[in-house]
C-alpha cells in the first residue's frame, strides 16, 4: 500500500512518562506504516525541558503558530516532589499555559462514545463540547493573607498616574484574606470569536454562561463582548447555517445542560471551564477518553489528550510490568492533527486517514476489546481486556481493513 504524503511540516511535540511510551506505540504501529510523516519534531519532555531552560517550550509553541497544527504528547507540570526527582534546574511552568499564552486559544474539549458506556447524566444522547477561556481569572490572580485588622481597597493607576479606587472590605475584629483577578478585553474578543467560529466549523449551538447579575463589571463584560461579537460578525452566518448562539446566567445554564440531550459547545470562563470539563468527561465515562485542541482566534490548532502522563503504570512499566494505559485519547490527538493537516493543505486522502484511523479505533471498542479502565464501565458486553500493545495491535488490524476497503 502506497503511505499517504504529506507537504507542510505537523509540529509534534513529544511529552512525558507513559504517554510518551504509548506516543511512540502510536507512530510505528497507527501511522507510520501508513503515512509519510512529515513532523517537526520538539521533545517537551521533562529533562530535555531542564536541559533547554524550557526554551523548547516556546520553540514548539512559535513552531504551531508558523505552521499552523501540532500534536502534543501530555507532559509533566512540575511540583516540588517532581523538582526532587528529577533533579530539575527550577519548577518549570506549565507547557500547557506557555502554549495557551503564545496562541492566545481556546481548549476545546469532547468526550468519545462508544456503544458499551453509557452516560452518568441519562438524557445525554450525544457528546457535549466544553470551550474553556484558559486566561487570566483565578489562574492569575494575586493573593493576601490579611493578618488583622485594616482597609482593603481596589486600585487602578492610568498611563496618566490617575487613580480609582474602590473599597472593598474593613477588616476589624480578626484578619482574612483577598484576591485580585483580571482579564483583558481582547483576550475574551478573541475567546468569543474562536468560539464562534468553531460553532460554525462543527455546525453546532453555542451555550455560554456567566454570573453577570452579581460581577456586574468582570462578567457583565464577558457576556457583552460577546454579545456585541456575535450580533456584528456572526449572527447572519449562524442562521444561515441553522444553529444558534445562547446566553445564560451559569447556574440556568447548569441546570440545562444537565436536562439536555447534548449535542452542542459549552463556552465557559477559565474556572468553570476547568472544572465543568472534568465533570463532563467523568459523566461521559473517563477522561481517558476525552478530546482536546486548542483553537486560536487566527485559525492555529494544536490537539493532544486531555488526561497526564498516567505517572502509575509509568513506573510499572519501569519495572517491566505489562499495563493496560488506555490510549484512545492520545491516538485522537494524531488523527484529529492529520484531519485538520489534510484539510488545510487540501490532501483528501491524509483527511481520510485521521476518520479512518478514529473509525478504528471505535469499532476495536465496541467490538468489546479494549484496556482494562474501560471493562468496568461496559454494559451490556463481556469486554476482552487486553494491554495497551495488544489494544493497538487490535486497531492496527481494523484500520488495515478500512484502508484496503
Amino acid at each position: 500500500m502506497e503511505k499517504i504524503r504529506m507537504t507542510t511540516p505537523l509540529v509534534e511535540m513529544d511529552g512525558d512518562e507513559m504517554t510518551r511510551i504509548l506516543w511512540k506505540m502510536i507512530k510505528d504501529e497507527l501511522i507510520l506504516p501508513f503515512v509519510e510523516l512529515n513532523t517537526e519534531y520538539y521533545d517537551l519532555g521533562l529533562p530535555h525541558r531542564d536541559e533547554t531552560g524550557d526554551q523548547v517550550t516556546m520553540d514548539a509553541a512559535l513552531a504551531n503558530k508558523k505552521y499552523g497544527v501540532a500534536v502534543k504528547c501530555a507532559t509533566i507540570t512540575p511540583n516540588a516532589q517532581r523538582v526532587e526527582e528529577y533533579k530539575l534546574h527550577e519548577m518549570w511552568k506549565s507547557p500547557n499555559g506557555t502554549i495557551r499564552a503564545v496562541l492566545d486559544g481556546t481548549v476545546f474539549r469532547a468526550p468519545i462514545m462508544i456503544d458499551s458506556i453509557k452516560p452518568a447524566v441519562r438524557s445525554w444522547k450525544k457528546p457535549i463540547t466544553i470551550a474553556r477561556h484558559a486566561y487570566g481569572d483565578v489562574y492569575k490572580c494575586s493573593e493576601i493573607r490579611v493578618p488583622g485588622a485594616g482597609t482593603a481597597e481596589l486600585r487602578f493607576t492610568d498611563a496618566a498616574g490617575n487613580t480609582t479606587t474602590r473599597k472593598i472590605f474593613e477588616f476589624t475584629d480578626c484578619g482574612g484574606i483577598l484576591q485580585g483577578q483580571y482579564n483583558k478585553d481582547d483576550s475574551i474578543a478573541n475567546f468569543a470569536r474562536s468560539c464562534f467560529n468553531y460553532a460554525l466549523d462543527a455546525k453546532q449551538d453555542l451555550w455560554f454562561g456567566a454570573k453577570d447579575t452579581i460581577s456586574k463589571q468582570y462578567d457583565h463584560t464577558f457576556k457583552d463582548i460577546f454579545q456585541e461579537i456575535y450580533d456584528a460578525e456572526y449572527k447572519a452566518k449562524f442562521e444561515a447555517a441553522g444553529i444558534s448562539y445562547f446566553y445564560s446566567l451559569i447556574d440556568d445554564i447548569v441546570a440545562r445542560v444537565i436536562r439536555s440531550e447534548g449535542g452542542f459547545i459549552w463556552a465557559c470562563k477559565n474556572y468553570d471551564g476547568d472544572v465543568m470539563s472534568d465533570m463532563v468527561s467523568t459523566a461521559f465515562g473517563s477522561l481517558a477518553m476525552m478530546t482536546s485542541v486548542l483553537v486560536s482566534p487566527d485559525g492555529k490548532y494544536e490537539y493532544e489528550a486531555a488526561h497526564g502522563t498516567v505517572t502509575r503504570h509509568y513506573y510499572r512499566w519501569l519495572k517491566g510490568e505489562a499495563t493496560s494505559t488506555n490510549p484512545v485519547a492520545t491516538i485522537f490527538a494524531w488523527s484529529g492533527a492529520l484531519r485538520k493537516r489534510g484539510e488545510l493543505d487540501g490532501l483528501a486522502a491524509l483527511a481520510a486517514f485521521g476518520d479512518k484511523l478514529e473509525a478504528a479505533t471505535l469499532q476495536t471498542l465496541n467490538d468489546g476489546i479494549m484496556t482494562k479502565d474501560l471493562c468496568g464501565l461496559a454494559e451490556g458486553i463481556t469486554p476482552t481486556a487486553v494491554d495497551s500493545e495488544g489494544f493497538i495491535k487490535a486497531i492496527r488490524a481494523r484500520l488495515e481493513q478500512l484502508l484496503a476497503a
